[in-house]
């Protein structure tokens, strides 16, 4: 069954939405230049309004830019997470590091817009549990993923991904189906794309994104 993640919640209309529709994994942003970012003390009682994992609950994932040991470590302190989300520069050393570090699992999200940047799933496979593939961020920009920007899918077309893995960017109810199709990917991850205005969640979009995930 394909995996979906909702990441970038930040109110409760979206949450319970994602809960409703049976989302596997919610993305909490850490990472304060996002419009969807979250303080740890608000991500903490968002969170505790999701149903546990061990109670059909989603994996609860932080998202994390170029963060330090020390701000992960208050982020933790108030909530807790399932999975680390790393989605900066953070190297295969780094991510091993905190993956021991605070012994929870990894997902390095890399940015693709040609063949040549999936070669770097070699060299972060043994220092992490999963990878996001997401449209890499354009010059200039702002934020390094949630740009509603879409990569050339058939870049995956005979590229083995050695971990588990998430297909993001530029995603919407209207098109995950064919990207599943196209990509034969095994989850689905989406923020801009399920949202009323810049950071703030459609409840129904989200709704429609989980249906049209499951049934592609």
């Amino acid at each position: 069954m394909t995996l979906a993640k909702i990441c970038g919640l930040n109110d409760t209309a979206g949450l319970d939405a994602a809960i409703a529709g049976g989302a596997d994994m919610i993305g909490l942003v850490f990472f304060p230049p996002s419009p969807r970012a979250l303080m740890p003390e608000a991500a903490a009682t968002l969170s505790a309004r999701a149903p546990a994992q061990e109670d059909g609950g989603p994996l609860r994932v932080g998202l994390f830019v170029d963060a330090t040991d020390e701000a992960i470590a208050a982020v933790l302190a108030a909530v807790d997470l399932d999975m680390l989300q790393l989605h900066g520069d953070e190297t295969p050393e780094r991510a091993a590091a905190l993956r021991t570090r605070f012994s929870l699992p990894v997902m390095k999200a890399l940015g693709i817009a040609t063949p040549a940047d999936l070669d770097a799933l070699d060299a972060y496979a043994p220092a992490v549990d999963a990878f996001l593939l997401d449209a890499k961020a354009p010059p200039g920009a702002p934020l390094p993923g949630g740009n509603a920007a879409v990569f050339d899918w058939s870049l995956l077309s005979g590229r083995p991904v050695p971990r588990p893995w998430l297909l993001a960017g530029g995603l919407t109810p209207d098109n995950v189906a064919d990207a599943l199709r196209t990509t034969g990917a095994p989850g689905v991850d989406v923020s801009s794309g399920v949202e009323a205005s810049r950071g703030v969640k459609d409840p129904a979009r989200v709704t429609a994104f989980l249906r049209a995930a499951r049934g592609a």
